[in-house]
């Protein structure tokens, strides 16, 4: 898949959730719905979210590091997208349900901090064969 098109999809794609998830808000009324209503918006909410952070973080990795491969900086840019995007809906969710303290707030930044940093050190280690 090309760069170009890659953006292409992930900006269309981006813009559906976004409707999406303007539907939802001005449609689907907290007060009386089921757990579907609740699914749907925070699934919309992460995933426009995914979709927006990562074109931008894109944009900006490939802006100030351009000495970087466009293919690491979209795989970057799409797992801190997706880190940030559950970070903001389960902010979110915790609040709808009265679950968010600063106690919570910071397991949940420690976690996802040591998430990264497992992953970002996961992929610079090499296996070394030694062969008799």
């Amino acid at each position: 898949m090309s760069l170009r098109l890659y953006l292409f999809i992930m900006s269309a794609m981006t813009a559906f959730c976004l409707v999406a998830l303007g539907y939802i808000i001005f449609t689907v009324d907290p007060e009386i719905t089921n757990g579907t209503g609740f699914f749907l918006f925070y699934l919309s909410l992460l995933l426009s979210i995914v979709g927006a952070t990562a074109i931008i973080g894109f944009i900006v990795r490939f802006i100030v590091f351009r000495r970087e491969l466009a293919s690491k900086a979209v795989k970057t840019a799409f797992r801190q997208s997706f880190f940030f995007a559950g970070f903001i809906a389960a902010i979110f969710f915790m609040l709808s349900q009265n679950l968010l303290s600063w106690l919570n707030l910071s397991i949940l930044i420690i976690g996802l901090s040591l998430l990264e940093f497992f992953l970002l050190s996961y992929g610079k280690t090499k296996k070394i064969v030694i062969r008799e």
